[in-house]
């Protein structure tokens, strides 16, 4: 923790005498605390100020400044982005799946600072199927919760976006999702794949033949997560 640090933030009583200590952290203005968890429990305990709304408070581990509404804690500023988290995937992955499954190392976790937030879920993935698949389908989710697919049509899949595989060579599919978790709890977001049609092996970060010649490809997939705070 900071020099300014709180652990609490007492509730003074008439006639008391204030310690070195107190008067320095009076003399902070805003309380700093070093996460949101010591934030919560710095409030409504034995001694301690009830939280109440127009308490300020100041985040070292994402250097924000927020507020409190009465119902939530939000960012002092107008709509801006917060953190930033990146997975990026330098690895093959392989699967014969026809039914969506994870894709192992093309997943993100971020714990929005508060829950009027949204989260903006960028992703670039590589990838192909062997030449007589169509298209390998990419899904995105929140946790359990697919999330960003397109509607729903008859038989026809469906899902967050889709690598060409017709030609079998390692190709690119880019997506973009604006999500609102409403939750300021650890949140994962996740890319699975599968198969459109027939069978083979589908592959992540290469080509289907993967031959040991520089005409083939090695390439890179990433997941990246904005917050974008109220």
């Amino acid at each position: 923790m900071g020099a300014n640090a709180q652990t609490a933030v007492p509730a003074f009583t008439a006639g008391q005498v204030l310690t070195a200590a107190q008067q320095t952290q009076i003399n902070t203005g805003i309380p700093v605390f070093a996460t949101t968890v010591t934030r919560d429990a710095a409030f409504g305990g034995s001694g301690e100020k009830t939280l109440a709304e127009g308490q300020f408070a100041y985040i070292e581990a994402t250097n924000i400044t927020q507020y409190y509404d009465g119902a939530s804690w939000l960012a002092l500023a107008g709509a801006k982005c917060g953190q930033v988290v990146q997975t990026f995937k330098s690895d093959t992955f392989t699967s014969t799946s026809t039914s969506y499954a994870d894709i192992t190392g093309l997943s993100v976790t971020i714990t929005p600072t508060s829950s009027s937030s949204k989260v903006l879920v960028l992703s670039i993935v590589n990838g192909s199927g062997v030449s007589a698949v169509g298209a390998v389908a990419l899904q995105l989710l929140r946790d359990a919760t697919v999330i960003g697919s397109g509607d729903a049509a008859g038989s026809r899949s469906i899902g967050y976006a889709e690598i060409d595989a017709s030609t079998g060579n390692n190709n690119n599919s880019s997506g973009i999702y604006l999500d609102s978790p409403a939750t300021t709890s650890a949140t994962t977001y996740k890319i699975q794949g599968k198969l459109v049609a027939g069978s083979g092996t589908w592959t992540i970060n290469r080509s289907p033949t993967d031959s040991n010649s520089s005409s083939y490809m090695r390439t890179s997939s990433t997941i990246t997560v904005i917050e974008v705070l109220p």
